[in-house]
């Protein structure tokens, strides 16, 4: 592939809703590119982007691929990312380093839930965007509904730049809107043709909206547009670029992708209207001066890259897709990692097409290309030791579906974590964490689907199995009342025999967050001064595992008062092991009960599902503490809600929601658990408090 310069470069997201068509649309831009000789299909596992065995098994984009293709003079590197939730992460990784969106909807389903959520990312990351609408050569598709759901939804920024041709119910070809001329498709070929009459009306209204735009853009333009004055085509083009880059315009386009119809003039349209990285803004930080560094894509400046995705293959290795942001990047130059503070030689520079990749010379501020086996991870930055610049890292969903793994086949516990650890690289929003606390390795993903993926893939790729079950909940254990107890530990063999005798109070702390508190208040020397560490050893060993459900104990405040000793059978361990024995008398006769951990739950749905999602908390044991309306018109629902209630929350809230609700938790604190949640918990523990007993 040729080398580019930054003017010459177009980075485009594909967005939209699950299974609207960004596969095959992009499958349909690389055969028209000359990419493929052939345009592949999702359902035949054959196309460029989908290349991973799980996406072909599963006829869906689970990571974002790269597809640079060559175009009338100009390279547009297309992103192609998932639809689906789980895989968000994937997305905003995309949109970090994308300049530009083309949102996919599909003609039959109209505006759906991802639709909006791809909306609402181009509204965050403040990137000009397009709609396509795909599927039109199926039969009952209505283009003008879809248009004016848009329109309803979003608002007068939203122009129609094509409208369609039907002949008995067939897509034939469509309306130029700027042109005011029709063109039909014959073959491969498109051919000039009359704008039929029933869509005269249709292309005025869409006409007028458009000059209204451009009107818009200088006063000199809307004086003359008042003046009943027209425009060119030329300066209409130009006035419409400006409005699609700063987003005041959002044009729609349509066509077919099996048919490979409306991709032609997508593709120029891309060209002609979207930015180029040289039109946006880009700063970071100079770790020397603590200075503002203006990448602002430009050639001329110290070089930058951001590395946006790592992507690792058992067997091609690593690869770390980048974006050059300032300066021109060659092979084998030395670039400093700032944050690591570290220098790595790049050796050869790649572009990736699905997963084949090919060498380039150069890559130019503003591309997307690769470098292989570096020692760097998503989010570095790469730069000059004279210039060292630190970007800020991308904003990643944090996973909050968690579910606990274990290994099938103890010998591969140690290749099952460094797959994890491969797994987890590559995708920034799976998270391995080990809860030595409760004994128990988590693995946390953005939802169900996600974390079956991951299994599958080191089932697969890493020839290791997991089994994911429920995961654990981190109860803990405390008393409400006080107890007054004695223990006598006396123990004869042949020699020396055992002797501690302890008289303990215990009593509520009143502080949860420390597990115990030890005093003493022994008088005339019953118990030696050098026996006391060895009764708090007892008491320190037996809360870490409760009497009365294996859990570790919080609040428990333990005074040793009176006891008595043996001058030649007494000893620590005795003394340790009466204390133990005390400690599980007194803990059980002073009203022992269970604490369960209570998370603050955020919930954001549209305003119609608060009553469902309210509900559905309540069945939950939750406490709504109110609602807040977000800018987007949605509502916030705070509660407090059990965490052992929010075990596939995930999955019931998209049930409920379509998809639309998203939820995002941190631990609060503890609270005593219901009686009838402690006899249950009390009852499946019996045989880990039998196990924590016969240890002593």
């Amino acid at each position: 592939m040729n080398v580019y310069t930054t003017d010459k470069i177009r980075n485009v997201v594909l967005l939209g809703h699950g299974g609207a068509g960004k596969t095959s649309l992009a499958e349909s831009m690389a055969y028209l590119a000359g990419i493929t000789s052939r345009i592949g299909k999702v359902e035949d596992g054959n196309t460029l982007s989908d290349f991973d065995k799980e996406e072909q098994k599963r006829h869906i984009s689970i990571s974002t691929s790269t597809i640079p293709m060559e175009w009338d003079g100009h390279k547009i590197n297309v992103l192609d990312t998932p639809g689906f939730f789980d895989f968000v992460g994937e997305v905003e990784e995309a949109i970090s380093v994308a300049d530009a969106a083309i949102i996919v909807v599909s003609g039959k389903a109209g505006i759906e839930v991802g639709t909006e959520k791809a909306w609402e990312l181009c509204e965050k990351y403040k990137i000009p965007r397009m709609i396509f609408v795909a599927d039109m050569d199926i039969d009952d598709v209505s283009y003008r509904q879809v248009v004016q759901d848009m329109t309803d939804k979003y608002g007068k920024k939203i122009a129609p730049f094509n409208l369609p041709i039907r002949e008995n119910e067939k897509f034939v070809g469509y309306v130029n809107v700027i042109q005011e001329k029709g063109f039909r498709w014959q073959g491969k070929e498109v051919v000039e043709c009359d704008v039929p009459e029933y869509n005269q009306a249709n292309l005025k209204i869409c006409r007028d909206t458009l000059l209204e735009a451009v009107a818009e853009t200088s006063e000199e333009f809307m004086d003359r547009y008042f003046n009943g004055d027209t425009f060119s085509e030329s300066e209409i083009r130009a006035a419409v670029r400006t409005n699609v880059c700063d987003g005041s315009i959002v044009p729609i386009e349509m066509g077919s992708s099996t048919l490979c119809q409306g991709i032609y003039t997508l593709m120029d349209d891309i060209v002609k209207y979207m930015p180029s990285p040289e039109n946006r803004k880009m700063a970071g930080i100079n770790t020397n001066t603590n200075e503002i560094f203006e990448a602002d894509f430009d050639f001329s400046k110290p070089k930058t890259a951001f590395v946006f995705k790592t992507m690792i293959d058992p067997f091609i290795g690593k690869y770390s897709l980048i974006k050059v942001r300032s300066g021109i990047l060659k092979p084998d130059d030395v670039m400093f990692v700032a944050g690591k503070d570290t220098e790595v030689k790049i050796g050869k520079l790649y572009i990736l097409q699905g997963n084949k990749t090919s060498e380039v010379p150069e890559l130019h501020a503003g591309d997307l290309g690769a470098l292989q086996k570096l020692d760097v991870a998503t989010g570095d930055t790469l730069s000059t030791k004279a210039t060292p610049v630190q970007y800020a890292k991308m904003d990643i969903s944090q996973p909050y579906t968690v579910m606990r793994y274990h290994a099938q086949n103890k010998q591969d516990i140690d290749k099952i974590a460094q797959s994890l650890a491969k797994i987890a690289a590559e995708d920034q929003t799976i998270s391995v964490v080990n809860d030595a606390e409760n004994r128990q390795t988590l693995l946390y993903g953005m939802g169900d689907m996600h974390l079956d993926v991951v299994k599958s893939k080191l089932e697969n790729i890493y020839k290791v199995n997991i089994d994911l079950t429920k995961p654990k909940v981190a109860f803990r254990e405390t008393i409400r009342k006080n107890s007054d107890v004695e223990y006598k530990y006396k123990k004869q063999t042949g020699g020396h025999g055992q002797y501690g005798h302890v008289k303990m109070r215990f009593a509520p702390s009143g502080d949860p967050t420390t597990a115990y508190t030890f005093d003493q208040e022994v008088v005339g020397g019953a118990v030696p001064k050098n026996f006391f560490p060895a009764v708090e050893k007892g008491i320190a060993e037996s809360v870490l595992r409760g009497p009365l459900a294996a859990y570790p104990v919080v609040g428990v405040k333990a005074t040793l008062y009176d006891g008595s000793y043996h001058p030649v059978d007494s000893s620590e361990m005795a003394f340790k092991v009466a204390a133990s024995n005390a400690f599980k008398k007194g803990f059980m006769d002073a009203t022992p009960v269970l604490l369960e951990p209570i998370v603050s739950l955020k919930v954001t749905v549209p305003d119609s599902y608060t009553g469902d999602v309210m509900g559905d908390l309540n069945k939950r044991r939750g406490r709504v503490l109110g609602m807040n309306p977000t800018a987007a018109g949605k509502q916030i629902i705070e509660a407090e809600v059990p965490q052992m209630e929010l075990y596939g929350y995930c999955t019931q809230l998209r049930s409920m929601t379509g998809g639309s609700g998203e939820f995002e938790y941190e631990f609060n604190r503890y609270e005593q658990a219901p009686s009838d949640v402690q006899a249950k918990e009390v009852e499946a523990r019996a045989d880990k408090v039998a196990a924590a007993n016969s240890e002593e």
